[in-house]
């Protein structure tokens, strides 16, 4: 198996970044957003191809995993929280 390129690894951060922001609960959406980010900031300095290739295997199955998350989450929604919704002006 070649070792991915730069390219397909940005292509794979962004796919989790966009399904991770389908989720339509707060907490969880927040939560895959911050984990993706923080899981690529500590794997970018990796060389050794065998540990890259296995960490982007881990990556799909992941985006797999968001992808059927954020179908089901959108099949039993949920209300918004208070930090989701627009401030509205009020009159003081």
């Amino acid at each position: 198996m070649a070792a991915p390129t730069k390219v397909q690894i940005l292509s794979l951060y962004k796919q989790l970044l966009r399904e991770s922001n389908k989720l339509s609960d707060y907490n969880f959406r927040m939560y895959a957003l911050r984990r993706t980010k923080d899981a690529f900031k500590e794997n970018k300095a990796e060389t050794n191809v065998t540990k890259i290739q296995d960490l982007v295997a881990k990556a799909k199955e992941n985006l797999d995993i968001l992808k059927r998350q954020a179908l089901i989450s959108h099949l039993f929604g949920s209300n918004k929280l208070v930090i989701e919704k627009p401030a509205t002006p009020t009159n003081i």
